[in-house]
Formats: C-alpha cells, structure tokens, sequence
C-alpha cells in the first residue's frame, strides 16, 4: 500500500488559489480513477477536479468554504501496489512530532470554578395581548439597535417598565421572553447558513463596488409601442431565427450611444488613477442561476447584429443557468445590462459591476394611461433605472446617456438607420 497526495492543480492563467464549494468523497470513500474529488471556485467558474488514482479516501484537505493555494493539499489517497509519494510539507499545525522517549501524561489542570448565572427574573405577569411595553427612551433606543422586540421581553420594574437589566438578562439569554400571543406557535429556530461558493464571491463583489464607487441613480420611462409592434413583426417572419426579445434591442441601443458616450464604456483602475476606455463594447448581461447572480458577456456587440446578439444571449444565458460557461465568458465586460424580468418593478437602484463605470437596468414593462395628443391613451411603458460611478461620471452626462437610448429605442428605425 502506498499513500498519494493529490494537490490542487492550476486551474487557470494567473490563479494562486481557490476556494473549495463541494466535496463528492468523504474519508474512508473507495474511489476510481477520473472520479470527481471536489468541486472548487475561482473568479466565477466552479471547476471539478477529478481523481488521478484509483484508491481509498484517507484524509480530506480543508472543508467547504476554505480556501486552498494552487499546488496546496487537497486529498489523501491509499493506492494499493503503490510506493509512498512524496507530499508538499504540512502546515505547522498538521505536522506530527518528532519520535521521543514517551512520557508520563501530564495531570489535567483544575477546570476554572463555574461562575453562577444570574437568575432569571420571575414571578412576573405575562404582558396582556395588544398592550405596549412600558419602557424609557433609552431602553427603547437600545432594544431597537439590538433587533428586540420590546413586546416579547418581560419588564422587573415597577408596573412591568422593562429595565436596561431586562435587557441585559434577555442579551445573557437569561432572561425570559414573553410567551407567544395566544393561538399562534412561535418558531425560535435559528439557521446558520454558510456563505460559500458563489454566493460568497457575490458578497464581496458586492461589498467592493459599494466601498469604490460614489453610486448615483437615473430613472428615465420608455415608451416602447414602436418597439414592440417591430419586435412582433419580426418575430412573425422570421420563424427560422432565434425570437427577439427586448433585450437584443437595448443591447444596439446601448451600442450606439456609448459611441456618443465613450466614457461610459470604461473600467476605472481608481488605485492607479488611470480610466480605460475601451472602443469594443463587452457587454455584461447580469444573469440569475440556481447558484446566484453570474455575468456573462457579450464580446464585441458592436460588431453585432440583431439576431447575432439574440443568439450570442440566449446561448451564454443558457451556458450559465447550466453552470457551463466557460471562466473567459464571466469576465472583461466593459457595461452592464441587468434586468429583473416580469419581476422588474416600477424603479431599482443597481450596483455598478465594478471596476466598470455604467450600469442599465430594465424595469418591468406595463401597459400605462399617458397623456399624447390632448388625451389619455394606453401605452406599453418600462422604466430604465441606471446607476453611475459619479467619480467618473457627471450627472449630466449620464442623463444625456439614457436619454440617447430612449430615443433609440422610442424610435427603433434609428438603431438600424445609425448602425
């Protein structure tokens, strides 16, 4: 019998390390050759990382949610007929100690004296359905900032006031909550859940663009009557190509103005002071999976047609709903397009995809009374709402963006007339 060690292979150009989402083995797991280990995450792409020896599970390198360096331990494998091979050094923590003469265990020192609880309070009335906790301002304060709820703590002061000491007892978990109102079952369960995988790089990205960029927002409506009768036309004619949705159609638009607009399509490196400007468009097409918000993108729009940038869509939309895409086409996108779809609602406030300066984001679409020809008629209308790096951006501008793509869009014989 011999021991394999099975390090974390590279896995890309440039990546030192990643972090491991999902384990397919478990110690003590018979596994052939090819079989999946582990599943690990770099940037956006979850890569399996299969077994290069048939054998027996001995020891698992880390747990779901570590992250691993490139060349680090990610398995122990037992290989029948197979020599010992030789591992990277373990960790200080994993190394064992020298062979030494054995020794007499040590005594167990004395465990600390156990330091009483307080007592809860008792004896104390239930608080009657409907009545409002008697508390001061400052109780009040506190129990807000602390998430509590006044109504389920039991107050020791006179007339059931609650305390700071109620407070104090309740946060020590000794003192007692209310009970539930009557004929309601309170649920106090509480689920930890693990921030890993995808969901953890959203986290970050998240928490980095709001750090980085002085967001501003722009919410401009679209009459998209026009739009919609020459998307159905061509949707009926042409049965042999892919069917058109909005999305191809504000994909031109924003083609055509970031031409006027070239500061829109634009990565800001704000830690050494340079904006790139780049004369491809990459559009980023924010997209929900069962795993979380991924971005695949679209390279080179503007060198695109219509159908060609509904194809090019729908096949990056289905490659990451599948977890197929491939690493190149979740990144390098230069702008944005994010849209909730019929959940759209009437207004939102995206994030900017940093390092990228621009965002656009599709609103739901609703049939509208509006004001035209001095009188109310019915219109198909959806609200753009676009965020900004207002560092890069002047307000100005980005409403003279937007409102380059509403009139490309109320007017959609321009986005084929101008390209």
């Amino acid at each position: 019998m011999g021991t394999r060690v099975v390090k974390l292979p590279d896995i890309g150009e440039g990546v030192a390390e990643a972090e491991l989402v999902g384990w397919h083995v478990k110690v003590g797991d018979v596994v052939r050759e090819e079989q999946p280990l582990a599943e690990v995450m770099t940037d956006k792409a979850t890569v399996e990382i299969p077994s290069p020896v048939a054998g027996t599970i001995l020891a698992l390198g880390g747990e779901v949610g570590s992250t691993l360096a490139v060349g680090g331990e990610l398995v122990r494998i037992e290989v029948p007929g197979q020599p010992d091979r030789a591992t990277a050094p373990a960790s200080p923590a994993k190394q064992e100690a020298p062979a030494t003469e054995p020794k007499a265990p040590a005594p167990p020192e004395p465990a600390p004296p156990q330091q009483p609880r307080p007592a809860a309070r008792q004896g104390v009335a239930p608080r009657p359905p409907g009545e409002r906790p008697i508390a001061s301002p400052a109780v009040r304060l506190r129990a807000r900032e602390a998430g509590i709820d006044l109504r389920q703590v039991h107050g020791s002061g006179p007339a059931g006031r609650i305390l700071h000491e109620d407070l104090d007892a309740l946060l020590r978990g000794d003192g007692p909550a209310a009970p539930a109102p009557a004929g309601r079952g309170a649920d106090t369960r509480v689920e930890e859940i693990k921030v890993t995988g995808l969901r953890r790089r959203i986290a970050e990205r998240m928490a980095e663009a709001t750090r980085r960029i002085a967001h501003f927002s722009y919410v401009e409506e679209i009459d998209l009557n026009a739009l919609e009768e020459l998307r159905a036309a061509l949707n009926a004619e042409t049965a042999e190509r892919p069917k058109l949705t909005l999305l191809p159609f504000l994909m031109l638009a924003v083609v055509r103005a970031v031409a006027d607009f070239p500061q829109m399509n634009a990565l800001y490196d704000d830690e050494a002071g340079v904006i790139r400007r780049h004369g491809g468009v990459h559009l980023g097409i924010a997209t929900q999976t069962a795993s979380g918000l991924v971005v695949p993108v679209v390279r080179h729009a503007e060198a695109r047609d219509l159908w060609g940038c509904a194809a090019e869509l729908r096949r990056l939309s289905e490659a990451a709903r599948a977890g197929q895409a491939a690493r190149e086409e979740l990144g390098g996108s230069t702008i944005t397009i994010t849209s909730l779809g019929a959940l759209g609602g009437i207004a939102s406030t995206p994030v900017v995809n940093w390092p990228e300066v621009a965002i656009i984001g599709v609103n739901r679409m609703a049939v509208r009374p509006m004001w035209i020809g001095g009188g109310v008629v019915p219109r198909k209308m959806m609200n753009l709402s676009s965020s900004f790096d207002h560092r890069v951006i002047d307000g100005y501008d980005a409403a003279a963006f937007v409102q380059r793509i509403k009139g490309l869009l109320e007017l959609p014989a321009r986005i084929f007339l101008e390209g």
